[in-house]
C-alpha cells in the first residue's frame, strides 16, 4: 500500500547550511536538565522591560492558561500580541528586540 506514497524520507543537510550558534542564541535558550525546565531564556534586562499591571480577566481564561503549565503569562502575552499583530496594532516584537 505504500507504493503510491512519496518518499519522505529527510535528505541530507550540510553542515555549512546551519546557521552559526553564537552567544547570543544561547543568551536566549531555555535551559533543562532532563525533562525539566530550568531556566527561560529571555531578552536582556532592558531590552523590553515588563510593565507591572493589575487587571481583571474571566476566571476561566485564567484557569485555562495556568494548566497549560509554567510560563502562563509569557504564553498569555504572547497570545495578547498575536491578537494585536493581526489587527494591525502593533508590529513584531522583532521589530525593537533585535531578536
Amino acid at each position: 500500500m505504500n507504493a503510491n506514497k512519496p518518499d519522505s524520507r529527510r535528505t541530507c543537510i550540510e553542515a555549512d547550511d546551519a546557521p552559526e550558534l553564537d552567544d547570543a542564541f544561547f543568551e536566549r535558550a531555555d535551559l533543562y536538565r532532563g525533562a525539566k525546565l530550568v531556566r527561560r531564556g529571555r531578552l536582556p534586562k532592558g531590552v523590553r522591560p515588563k510593565v507591572l499591571l493589575s487587571v481583571r480577566y474571566d476566571a476561566d481564561v485564567i484557569e485555562a492558561f495556568r494548566a497549560s503549565g509554567d510560563g502562563w503569562q509569557s504564553r498569555m502575552n504572547d497570545a495578547l500580541r498575536d491578537w494585536l499583530q493581526s489587527h494591525g496594532l502593533v508590529g513584531s516584537p522583532m521589530d525593537r528586540s533585535g531578536r
